[in-house]
């Protein structure tokens, strides 16, 4: 029996994914699991593995063109086998009217044309959001079609003054740059800051390092034992482990914590599934596979999907505190500094003692600002007393 490849929904809040290439052509013979195609999302180029054995045959979709998530783009077959005929084939991007005046947001009206255009249905929504009049966006996806990034461009494009383009070429670059300016324009941030001794998590580390390093033949950071210890206490915090959706708040019955890490061109945030029951052994386990996988540009679809919360540590780096940007559709992310010596009352008299600052981005639709603050002194007490 034929399978359907499909092209494959790899985020909570995507709706279309561009396909890049195709590792396979017409008529190879592919193995289940075997690379088959690289498509582009809102986080990463990722490749997609084959869903079966067989022959690949009736592929629908060509490089560049951006297909609604779950549409068929080509199948796998047996040999001999024929294509199942009632798949209607996908265009490099949809013809579309634009919208008239009438369809406007707050942002302005969308001026009509009267020629069809090409243009993703992402873009679409982007340019009567902003206001973008599609007749000034020269397209740049096959054929002309208007992408995403192109709206986004042009929206900038007319309140900001002109400034050179670095590494505008590299996807990822571009498409965190694209979900950075939509989160930080559409979410509303609030922030919150602690600074905590870091006294007993340096403690854990030396207890529990060597341990776990020749039991697992892996170093234990300081970025596990905080994943371990926010995820724990995420638990204790439902609305903080939510999401934002059109319905409104979604609470999230798993506890995925993703890992903010630098690659080539961007940052991506691949995820520690089921962090709340992971030993600390098994964190220290996946955040070194996800890490070499990120580095090496061979990250799955399924790293980089369902996280509830994120943390990005800068701490190596020397960065004493930041702020950093909300991954919708998720509710939080924790932003971790340097842990460094400082003097602190001790017992009521000055002491030294490394201290490290956490810096909390919350979206306001989803959490209030008490909330948020009995997640930080849970998190703090979690940290000041890991052992229990």
């Amino acid at each position: 029996m034929a399978i359907s490849v499909v092209m494959p929904a790899l985020e909570m809040a995507q709706e279309t994914g561009k396909l890049i290439s195709w590792i396979k052509k017409e008529g190879d013979a592919v193995a289940k699991g075997e690379p088959l195609l690289e498509i582009e999302t809102d986080k990463a180029v990722m490749e997609i593995e084959s869903p079966g054995d067989g022959v690949l045959a009736g592929v629908k979709v060509q490089a560049g063109a951006e297909v609604p998530v779950g549409r068929t783009i080509a199948w796998i077959v047996r040999p001999g086998e024929s294509v199942p005929a009632d798949e209607v084939a996908v265009e490099s991007g949809r013809k579309i009217t634009a919208p008239t005046p009438a369809v406007a947001s707050v942002a302005g009206p969308v001026p009509a044309r009267t020629e069809d255009i090409k243009i993703s249905p992402k873009a679409r929504r982007l340019a009567t959001e902003r206001g973008v009049n599609l007749a000034d966006v020269r397209g740049s996806g096959t054929g002309g079609e208007i992408l995403a990034s192109d709206i986004v461009a042009a929206a900038e494009a007319k309140s900001a003054p002109p400034t050179a383009i670095v590494d505008g070429s590299n996807p990822i670059s571009r498409l965190m740059a694209e979900r950075t300016t939509q989160s930080w324009t559409t979410v509303p941030h609030f922030f919150l800051s602690r600074e905590v001794d870091a006294t007993a998590l340096n403690e854990a580390r030396s207890r529990l390092g060597p341990e776990i390093e020749k039991a697992q033949g892996v170093k234990l950071t300081h970025s596990d034992l905080l994943v371990a210890l926010v995820a724990r206490v995420l638990r204790k915090h439902s609305r903080m482990n939510a999401s934002w959706s059109a319905s409104g708040v979604r609470e999230n019955d798993a506890v995925n914590v993703g890992l903010a890490m630098a690659v080539d061109g961007g940052v991506v945030a691949p995820v520690i599934q089921n962090a709340d029951r992971a030993a600390l052994a098994e964190i220290a386990k996946q955040r070194r596979d996800l890490t070499e996988r990120a580095r090496s540009g061979k990250l799955r679809p399924a790293d980089l999907a369902s996280g509830t919360f994120t943390i990005s540590n800068l701490g190596m780096f020397g960065v004493d505190a930041f702020t950093a940007i909300i991954i919708p559709p998720q509710a939080a992310i924790l932003a971790v500094g340097a842990i460094a010596d400082r003097v602190v009352p001790v017992d009521g008299k000055p002491g030294i003692r490394p201290m490290m600052n956490l810096t909390l981005s919350t979206d306001h639709r989803v959490a209030d600002g008490a909330r948020a603050a009995e997640f930080m002194r849970d998190l703090v007490a979690a940290i000041t007393k890991p052992q229990l």
